[in-house]
């Protein structure tokens, strides 16, 4: 199965998909923090070129929720929010059969559509707290994979630092493996050529 994991640059969710033998390939505007296949290009120039499954990590920057006050408060200029929205919107008509877009709590549910799903990390084996959506086409929720204790709501109180986006927008482990054990596991149910709902 030829796997696009979108808008990543650790290299976490593209590596699971490998360990299951799938040709997955990562695309950011960054360099893959770790070596492996990686387009460091716009996902744009590589959407078309045959993949099975994507799954997406759209910049959350003007869509999370958390930071429409700067947009709503006048502080941020909307069209940055507008751009942001046809980003997903380009994802979610990719010519690939099977999808998953992955966000934080944002106007994705209230523009384009309600998330299929929202996972936690503590359900995947990290003791804390970020609710992250998960937008699917012709792929299954994911089933947790590792209950542990713990709520901690460690990312949301990340000190100030020239890399706090980085590290707040890196996939759990555990929510990667997750994904590559039950996705790419060549159990996946038959696609019933549903179109894709935006």
């Amino acid at each position: 199965m030829r796997v696009l994991v979108a808008c990543e640059y650790s290299g976490r969710v593209r590596d699971a998909f490998r360990r299951h033998g799938h040709d997955a390939w990562s695309c950011d505007l960054l360099p893959t923090e770790a070596p492996g296949p990686h387009f460091m290009a716009p996902v744009e120039h590589v959407l078309n070129l045959g993949w099975d499954l994507m799954v997406a990590h759209p910049p959350c920057t003007y869509l999370a929720v958390s930071g429409m006050w700067a947009t709503t408060s006048g502080k941020r200029d909307p069209a940055l929010t507008d751009e942001a929205l046809d980003f997903v919107r380009l994802l979610m008509a990719a010519p690939i059969p099977r999808w998953c877009i992955e966000n934080p709590i944002s106007v994705i549910s209230s523009t384009i559509r309600k998330p299929d799903q929202i996972i936690q990390p503590w359900e995947h084996g990290h003791g804390e707290t970020k609710a992250t959506c998960l937008w699917l086409h012709n792929l299954p929720k994911l089933r947790p994979s590792n209950h542990v204790d713990g709520r901690e709501n460690r990312v949301l109180m990340m000190p100030p630092a020239a890399d706090r986006w980085k590290e707040r927008s890196r996939t759990y482990q555990g929510i990667a493996n997750a994904m590559g054990d039950q996705w790419g596991n060549g159990n996946l149910p038959a696609i019933m050529d549903q179109p894709s709902l935006l």
